[in-house]
């Protein structure tokens, strides 16, 4: 979680101070997001149900009329976190207000969702708390703000459709996403691990129907996105109406989407290993727009406190199911999220851990330290591990997992692979893109193939990125 800078606090009183006297701007809306994938796409969509009330996205805090916290309660002492940067939001708005620029600020997300009135309570210049499924009354929530109605909580799970309203508001011509974006298929869970906030912020598991999943699609397509991130709390238990009725899986989805004229990659995140069925198996190695990596939490490589977790499979499961996959995709990265220190570990159960990640092998990995979220059954639990040693685990599952990242981006040295351009490169003359494994590749070639698949021979990497040319022969572009 980035933060709100000292530094930029003090920018942002000057330029208050130094523009109090000019002719104020249309309303401009400054949308920070914490966390996950999710809030990003959230953040984009908040943006779009706001265009048509007169707002324009900013990216200078000290110009906002309206500033909006999107929040994240994965992270630990994630609501202290907001809290922190309501402080600084605080003086922000007390500036502004001195040189005559309202300001209004929202909290939305899995935070205000999870800490309701309490935002309020603590922090009078908070003007509206919105959880993750109202944020489409937005531009209503704001009116009752504006008429002084105090303070405002919205965090009801509502009965309508809030991806309706999104589309209604979205503008006829749907602003450029890049040429990667994400978009939201699936939200809420069922699972109810013990160590997970997320079923009681983003409610029960729903699925969107395909035909509008489609829709919003093809809008990006026209855009320019090239490349689709599918998006869920368990974005592969996905299973909405069909395009023409029926219920389709995300297989058949994935399918479906790659056929959109310009969609040329799908991706999916976040996936339940109990949710990986046979046609989605079967799709890593049959559709070619599929890419082949896999985020697939495990959290833990003990039974014992997979069970304590309630993550509902085990570790020879897991490997099991890896096996499967890569038996029809043998070139697949696995990527995996690990709970170091949940409540009783012990130095058994986490070297069960270590032993099933050097079994596996993974690409990537996002790593933490357990911290208890109130509510949840893992806070009440006995035998909580202490820091110190929480600490030193994390440290070595860590160590392991870098030393695995590295070799598998070393295995990439001479290899040809499919890059998708998406941005000038750090220097002149250079282009970034994606491999298919989601890594980072950076090539000297000419910004007009930026947005296009090429094939890229890598030659050399760095701690974090990949380098590579053009391959000899390739003139045309590959879709």
């Amino acid at each position: 979680m980035s933060s709100i800078s000292n530094s930029e606090l003090e920018g942002a009183q000057l330029s208050v101070s130094v523009g109090a006297a000019v002719e104020q701007a249309p309303r401009k809306v400054f949308i920070k997001s914490f966390g996950c994938q999710m809030n990003v796409y959230d953040a984009a969509r908040m943006a779009d149900v706001l265009a048509p009330e007169g707002f324009d996205e900013t990216t200078r805090v000290e110009d906002a009329d309206l500033v909006i916290l999107n929040t994240c309660h994965i992270r630990e002492r994630a609501a202290e976190k907001v809290f922190s940067e309501l402080g600084k939001l605080r003086e922000l708005k007390d500036v502004r207000a001195d040189a005559g620029l309202p300001t209004k600020i929202a909290v939305a997300g899995c935070v205000a969702q999870a800490e309701g009135a309490e935002i309020l309570r603590r922090q009078k210049s908070v003007d509206l708390v919105v959880g993750p499924q109202n944020y489409h009354r937005l531009p209503d929530l704001l009116r009752r703000a504006d008429e002084g109605r105090g303070g405002i909580v919205d965090t009801d799970f509502p009965v309508e459709d809030k991806f309706d309203h999104i589309a209604a508001a979205r503008p006829e011509k749907t602003r450029s996403r890049g040429i990667s974006a994400f978009l939201t298929i699936q939200e809420g869970c069922d699972k109810f691990c013990t160590f997970c906030v997320v079923p009681y912020t983003r409610g029960a598991e729903v699925s969107r129907p395909a035909a509008k999943i489609i829709r919003e699609a093809e809008e990006l397509a026209r855009a320019g996105v090239r490349e689709l991130t599918l998006l869920g709390q368990n974005v592969n238990a996905w299973a909405g109406e069909g395009e023409t009725g029926g219920m389709w899986t995300l297989a058949r989805l994935a399918r479906r989407l790659a056929e959109i004229p310009g969609i040329a990659r799908i991706r999916y995140t976040t996936s339940h290993p109990n949710d990986m069925g046979d046609d989605l198996i079967a799709a890593h190695g049959d559709d070619p727009a599929l890419m082949p990596f896999l985020h697939l939490p495990v959290q833990s490589g003990s039974d014992r406190i997979l069970r304590e977790m309630n993550r509902k499979h085990d570790a020879r499961a897991y490997v099991d199911l890896v096996a499967r996959v890569r038996a029809v995709r043998p070139d697949i990265a696995l990527s995996s999220d690990f709970i170091v220190g949940f409540p009783g570990e012990t130095e058994q159960d986490f070297e069960d851990t270590l032993a099933l990640i050097r079994e596996v092998g993974f690409a990537s990995v996002f790593s933490f330290k357990y911290s208890p979220r109130p509510g949840t059954p893992g806070a009440d639990m006995a035998d909580h591990v202490s820091e110190p040693v929480k600490a030193e685990r994390l440290a070595r599952l860590q160590a392991l997992v870098e030393e695995q990242r590295q070799a598998f981006n070393r295995a990439m040295i001479g290899r040809t692979i499919d890059v998708l351009f998406e941005k000038k490169g750090r220097h002149p003359g250079q282009i970034a893109g994606k491999s298919p494994y989601l890594q980072p590749v950076q090539v000297d070639a000419p910004e007009a193939l930026i947005g296009q698949v090429r094939r890229v021979e890598i030659v050399a990497i760095s701690t974090n990125s990949l380098f590579g040319r053009l391959a000899d022969g390739q003139t045309e572009a590959r879709a």
